[in-house]
């Protein structure tokens, strides 16, 4: 006996072929590794980096999120000098 497959009508598309422009909030932490509650934490601080809402999403794009890597690590730089 076989079994029948049903195709979807769109074809699939591996991640890792396609760049996205900006990341969830789980997505960002992930990337990051860092926790969700990390990262609302550095937000209400003024720390985390800018982000976008769409309705009562989140999103931060790849610029935003390179911006605060940046700023994190010249305030990395800083403690370690002073």
């Amino acid at each position: 006996m076989t079994k029948k497959t049903s195709q979807s009508a769109s074809p699939t598309v591996e991640s890792s072929t396609v760049e996205q422009g900006a990341y969830s909030v789980n997505g960002f932490c992930v990337a990051h590794n860092i926790g969700k509650g990390l990262f609302y934490e550095l937000l209400k601080q003024g720390n985390g980096p800018d982000t976008i809402k769409l309705g009562r999403r989140r999103i931060i794009t790849k610029q935003a999120s390179a911006r605060w890597r940046e700023k994190m690590e010249q305030q990395t730089a800083q403690l370690a000098s002073a």
